[in-house]
């Protein structure tokens, strides 16, 4: 992608509007909690401990929105003991630059660095920085920076508090994650009856997985409509694949098909029944035919042989699915599961034994190619050289500059100058509309403050519908707060603007100047989803051969890690396609021609997967030569790709000789056997050249980016070549 079509990419994301659904109710509790410290801040204090009050509300509520599986009261409590934190040790050493630039540097490299950890942590972090640039300027004394702190941390608790005492869908993201996750299979039911060989996206099964990881705590209280559909949603999928499958399933023309089309179909509008009865706590509702085509008539049943086992497998899962729904209907009494103390459940770490997790994940990110260690130093560059910049002009709240780049940094590129341009619109705008208020109304400081809280409420309800929007009111929220300490429009309007705007620029000119491009990684990300597509498939195929519980659980843990590298590719391919990079080591055509191979292997392994025995009776003996060529090819592979060597698979040729001369007891797992082996070739076609294709290849990428450049009328050079 070249310069200027990037830009009007990160344009047209920064100012779009996100289809969400608004969470009004969740809006005004935040919001009359900032009201419920400021106001008797205000009342009983002055101006400066009313905006400590509310920046410490108002910046704790705001976490409560980013996406966590934790109590949100523990995040509110978190965030505000973290501003309280920052505010107190950036006034001990804001007597001196000396001192205080190395704390700002430091602080903010810290972070940087909790992006290791997770997005919500990272955002998080990075509002400390900026209670820590605006509140040392309230207190005179060091005995007035503890009361700020403290007032600061109190906004925490009283968010804490509202959520204890006001929960609003109890458990409302591990609903919607589970019933997200249940729609998806849902949709990939209903994709299949037209494109048999569709491909599904497991990133809602990834993330309800995440979700179902609790805290023994957590488990006590977890309602029971949440033990059980996630495992019924993994089993329920690989069964409809092998039914839509033509050379597994059923027949791909026919009364066979037909009927494979009514059961996926019936499916869909069982699973969706099911997802909405676990996002809502209502009753299932489900037709009374769809539950009869699911019965069927064994007499005069069409499907035969997998094609009628899948049927019946997904018959009863599905029954399984309804039953466990039912569970989560609130207006039956059914007795809550507490579980034993040796009962089974994701176990998510409490905070404390979260600590060591946390170093971990710090340290296997403490390296010069890591996107956050890079994005860690861009951000502490940035904050110190905005603040100094921002002290040297002859405008007032210069914090606003560093604050503006640190809100708006991203690791990567894309989300970076989209969130740099969404802010200064936001805030353009924002700042005109308050102004135009404050100038009507004149000075009144309970006024202001009472527009201050109405702006956070509209802030925090449209905090998921894009930036640039809730950041309009955030900026009228800050002026209102200005006014009510006494500031006049004169002072803040153009300080506000210029300043934004100088803190945006220098967050995209960090990234220009010390990039983290994901393009030069694609070649690596491609050789670990292979590597891990290829131990994946050689555990499925082992339990073929020897089914033991011990076999069932490396493949269940094979799955897990193959699904990562797949998430962990699609990412970065997904950052690449934005980045104004000149592809290395593979062209875009070759990285989307390889996806499509790697996706099509992994399919093969999930059809293999949904007829592995369930007893300890050998199925297959000859799959244990071919799970062994598989995972050899597969790394062997991986290391070539990362060499830039074309790959080979000999030994699964090999394999497969070796087996069609035995004679294959299953003729439908020799078929899913040979897919396998079809999409490795496709995977070598779409990597492997020769040198005079590679030089080739080079030109006309080369060509396909100058006449992309014509075309858009830039004509100012090739594209970036940074990497």
């Amino acid at each position: 992608m070249t310069w200027p079509r990037a830009f009007r990419e990160v344009l047209w994301s920064g100012l779009k509007i996100e289809e969400t659904r608004l969470e009004p109710l969740l809006a005004l509790r935040t919001a009359v909690g900032v009201a419920i410290v400021m106001g008797p801040a205000l009342w009983l204090g002055s101006p400066a401990y009313a905006a400590s009050a509310a920046l410490g509300a108002f910046s704790a509520g705001g976490a409560t929105f980013q996406r966590t599986w934790r109590p949100r009261k523990v995040i509110a409590l978190g965030a505000g003991a973290g501003l309280a934190l920052s505010t107190l040790v950036g006034y001990l050493a804001a007597g001196q630059l000396v001192a205080f630039l190395p704390l700002l540097a430091l602080w903010t490299f810290i972070a940087g660095l909790a992006w290791a950890v997770g997005s919500t942590a990272g955002i998080v972090a990075a509002t400390t920085v900026g209670s820590m640039l605006v509140t040392i300027t309230l207190p005179t004394s060091v005995g007035r920076a503890l009361e700020h702190a403290g007032i600061i941390a109190l906004g925490g608790v009283v968010q804490a508090v509202l959520i204890l005492l006001f929960p609003i869908r109890r458990w409302g993201a591990h609903r919607d994650a589970l019933a997200d996750a249940l729609a998806s299979v849902a949709d990939y039911a209903r994709r299949l009856r037209h494109d048999p060989t569709a491909r599904f996206d497991p990133e809602p099964l990834m993330t309800a997985r995440d979700a179902a990881a609790v805290t023994p705590s957590q488990a006590r209280t977890r309602p029971t409509v949440l033990h059980g559909p996630r495992g019924l949603a993994e089993r329920i999928l690989p069964t409809i694949a092998a039914l839509a499958d033509p050379d597994v399933g059923a027949p791909a023309e026919g009364p066979g098909r037909d009927r494979a089309r009514e059961l996926l179909d019936a499916a869909a509008d069982v699973l969706d029944a099911a997802a909405r009865s676990i996002r809502r706590g209502t009753p299932v509702e489900v037709p009374p035919k769809t539950l009869d085509l699911l019965r069927g008539d064994e007499e005069h049943e069409v499907l035969e042989g997998p094609a009628r086992q899948a049927a019946e497998r997904l018959a009863g899962l599905l029954g399984e699915a309804l039953e466990i729904a039912e569970c989560g209907d609130v207006r039956r009494r059914t007795p809550t599961q507490h579980g034993p103390a040796g009962a089974q459940f994701l176990v998510r770490p409490t905070l404390f034994r979260l600590i060591p997790v946390i170093v971990r994940s710090v340290r296997r990110e403490l390296r010069h190619d890591s996107p956050v260690f890079r994005h860690a130093v861009r951000l502490a560059a940035v904050a110190t050289l905005g603040y100094l910049i921002a002290a040297r002009l002859p405008l007032g709240h210069g914090y606003w500059a560093p604050i503006a780049s640190v809100m708006v940094m991203r690791p990567d590129f894309h989300r970076t100058y989209a969130r740099a341009v969404a802010r200064f619109a936001g805030t353009l705008v924002g700042v005109v509309l308050a102004t135009g208020v404050v100038r009507a109304l004149g000075p009144d400081a309970h006024v202001f403050g009472a527009l201050a809280v109405a702006s956070a409420g509209l802030s925090y309800t449209l905090i998921r519908t894009g930036y640039a929007y809730s950041q309009c009111f955030t900026a009228a929220y800050v002026v209102f707060l200005l006014g009510m300490g006494g500031q006049t429009w004169e002072q803040t309007v153009p300080e506000r603007m210029v300043l934004t705007l100088l803190g945006g620029a220098l967050a995209m000119l960090a990234y220009a100047v010390f990039p983290a491009w994901e393009t030069p990684r694609l070649t690596e990300r491609l050789a670990d989803w292979l590597a891990a597509n290829g131990r994946y498939a050689a555990a499925v195929l082992r339990n073929y051969a020897e089914p033991t519980r011990e076999r069932r659980a490396d493949m269940r843990s094979a799955q897990l890690a193959s699904r990562k590298a797949r998430a962990a590719w699609q990412e970065a391919y997904d950052r690449a396609k934005q980045e104004p990079v000149r592809p290395r080591g593979l062209t875009s055509r070759e990285a989307e021609e390889a996806q499509e191979a790697l996706k099509g292997f992994d399919r093969a392994a999930t059809l293999m997967a949904n007829r592995v025995p369930q007893d300890d009776n050998p199925f297959a003996l000859e799959a244990e030569g071919l799970a062994k060529a598989l995972e050899t090819d597969t790394a062997q592979a991986a290391a070539d790709l990362r060499e830039h060597r074309d790959p080979d698979w000999g030994r699964v040729e090999k394999a497969l000789q070796a087996w069609e001369g035995a004679g294959a007891r299953s003729p439908a797992l020799r078929r899913e056997a040979d897919l396998q082996k079809r999409a490795l070739e496709d995977l070598a076609t779409a990597v492997s050249r020769t040198p005079l294709e590679r030089d080739v290849g080079s030109v006309r990428e080369e060509q396909r980016v100058r006449e992309a450049v014509e075309a858009e009328g830039g004509g100012s050079g090739p594209a970036h070549r940074g990497g």
